[in-house]
């Protein structure tokens, strides 16, 4: 079993700033993951074409079930309010994405609020910029694979330090409700250390993937939850490539599973 996390900077590429479906496509591809999780991920967006990113990942992996879940209406950095119900589907969405070779028995959604604070941060076109915080959510799929059952999810945390911690332990708790082995995928914007010191989770992978041209640092992370670690299977290789796309690398694990 190949597992993948990729924040996908909405499919955007350093080289020339522009979204691309075939680029999308050949950077999934590449990474032939039973399961993806992805962030940053547009959907009716006009900044990449209208395209729905999430379909793009699933066709180039062969997935045959996938979901897109929006933290927000409208476009990040700009004008952008929470997305609060299906009434919104028919504006701009940016959020998180599951994708999986394997059918998924049951999915649940876990809202993960945004710093109350806005944060400096900055903006390589705008230089500092003090902006208000999104929302974030927890895209959780309970699997049926060859070895059984088992829980996939993905995030994407808050870049403000502390509240992400906050965030992290929110979904944690909301995991533990799902069977048995856990898995989660995504950008937590934050390193490994304080990772493992809240959630006491396993991490499956090491390497740098931020920021993609030079990486130094580990933002993006695969973990295990401990209970029920035995029926996940060994790690028999961890990969990272360079993708055409995005300012973050993407983190694959290969799992023995039985």
């Amino acid at each position: 079993m190949r597992l993948a996390t990729f924040n996908l900077l909405h499919g955007r590429s350093l080289s020339d700033g522009t979204v691309h479906a075939d680029r999308v496509a050949n950077a999934v591809a590449d990474l032939d993951a039973d399961v993806l999780g992805l962030q940053e991920v547009d959907k009716a967006q006009p900044r990449s074409g209208h395209l729905d990113l999430t379909a793009i990942a699933a066709d180039a992996l062969g997935a045959s079930v996938h979901r897109f879940a929006a933290a927000v209406v409208g476009t990040p950095g700009e004008q952008w309010q929470p997305w609060r119900s299906d009434d919104d589907n028919d504006h701009p969405l940016y959020g998180i994405a599951l994708v999986s070779r394997y059918p998924v028995s049951r999915w649940q959604i876990t809202t993960l609020p945004g710093a109350p604070m806005r944060s400096p941060i900055y903006d390589p076109d705008n230089g500092l910029r003090l902006l208000k915080d999104e929302p974030r959510v927890l895209l959780a799929a309970v699997l049926d694979t060859p070895g059984g059952p088992m829980t996939v999810a993905t995030t994407h945390l808050s870049f403000v330090p502390g509240w992400n911690l906050r965030q992290l332990r929110h979904a944690v708790r909301a995991l533990r409700a799902l069977p048995a082995p856990r898995v989660l995928l995504g950008d937590l914007n934050m390193p490994a250390r304080p990772v493992r010191a809240v959630t006491g989770w396993r991490t499956l992978a090491r390497a740098a993937t931020f920021p993609s041209p030079m990486p130094r640092a580990q933002l993006d992370h695969i973990l295990a939850d401990p209970r029920g670690l035995d029926d996940l299977g060994r790690v028999v290789q961890v990969t990272t490539s360079r993708p055409a796309v995005s300012d973050h690398l993407p983190l694959v694990v290969q799992l023995d599973r039985k």
